[in-house]
């Protein structure tokens, strides 16, 4: 999925320098570290929006550790890395998943993802954090065959709600977003959630107030019983409130109850694997396949601290092996920013 939220349908493989998995602030600052030697990057996250962790999990919470920030929310640091990297014009690819990683003959990487975008790169940075985020599930009994139909986790393309009757599940920032952004194009849009608290940015539920006083959005306060439907297309949906149980029309259920972090498909792409870690070495963060890098959370060393900062640190250098792999026989020149006008000029700033 692009930034704005479109599909991009590929015509054949993507070709291109490097692929980073995962858009996380480290996966995020590759961006830029590839970027001042030249080497252009698509990246792959499995969410619907750049920022891993902080951008889903806390984008309200301070950040204290960040050099010369001395305090940073999660989303305000995600959104100065996205201003940061926009001078290499990276191509985000949003909801999709990184299934297969295979060497090709040549030396370079083929990957797909689950939503089958592919890409040949010569060079790929891990950067998936604890590794690929699950959304939870709820414990609704037959869940599983309105999957990927009538029940989603993130929404791929808002068109493909249009006129459908929406149940939006949950309390937290995700849920009360996609409220918003839906109520428009939805046939009726139902916001259910366990307590009328909510976990969002206070401006969004205030927003979401105004609707459901004027009848555009209705707020239910309980929790999903039951799901009726056929095959896999959703019709109905059981919620059990103080007052006893309610059956409403759904077309569509989006549940946000949070994720979980598994390694995943990473643990299937051959990579000598330690107590579900990449194991690198220091000197190029390096995994046992050549041309493939982990960085920040997801891998392990001696003495690895599982900080941002760390991360940023760890990119740098993987930078300039990566950029060796990219353009072999052309030498890699160290420059400082404040001084090389050749990387001021990359950026803009010239």
């Amino acid at each position: 999925m692009s930034l704005d939220g479109n599909v991009v349908e590929p015509t054949g493989p993507i070709e291109t320098d490097a692929v980073i998995i995962g858009a996380g602030p480290v996966g995020l600052f590759a961006v830029f570290e590839l970027g001042l030697l030249d080497v252009k990057a698509h990246v792959i996250d499995i969410l619907d929006k750049p920022g891993g962790q902080c951008a889903e999990l806390y984008p309200e919470k301070p950040i204290y550790d960040i050099p010369a920030l001395p305090s940073v929310s999660g989303q305000e640091l995600v959104d100065r890395l996205m201003q940061q990297i926009e001078p290499f014009g990276p191509t985000f690819h949003f909801g999709e998943r990184v299934d297969v990683l295979e060497r090709l003959p040549d030396e370079r990487f083929r990957l797909k993802t689950d939503a089958g975008t592919e890409f040949i790169a010569k060079v790929v940075v891990i950067a998936a954090g604890g590794g690929s985020f699950t959304p939870k599930r709820p414990p609704l009994e037959g869940i599983e065959a309105f999957e990927g139909s009538s029940v989603l986790y993130s929404v791929r393309r808002m068109e493909t709600l249009r006129d459908k009757a929406v149940l939006i599940v949950g309390g937290g920032d995700s849920a009360l977003d996609w409220t918003l952004n839906l109520q428009p194009i939805a046939k009726s849009l139902t916001l259910l959630h366990r307590r009328d608290d909510f976990r969002a940015a206070p401006h969004s539920v205030s927003k979401m107030r105004e609707l459901v006083e004027t009848g555009d959005v209705r707020l239910m306060i309980g929790q999903v019983s039951a799901l009726q439907g056929s095959g896999d297309k959703l019709e109905g949906a059981t919620i059990k409130t103080k007052d006893g149980e309610e059956r409403i029309d759904v077309d569509v259920m989006l549940p946000f109850f949070g994720l979980t972090m598994k390694l995943g498909p990473v643990a299937n792409w051959g990579l000598a694997l330690h107590e579900n870690l990449i194991p690198v070495d220091t000197e190029k963060f390096e995994t046992s396949e050549k041309g493939i890098f982990a960085v920040g959370d997801i891998n392990t060393y001696p003495g690895k601290l599982k900080l941002i900062l760390s991360g940023f640190h760890e990119v740098a250098l993987m930078a300039q092996q990566a950029a060796r792999y990219v353009f072999p026989g052309k030498k890699v020149m160290f420059q400082y920013t404040t001084s090389s006008s050749s990387l001021q000029k990359k950026l803009g700033v010239s």
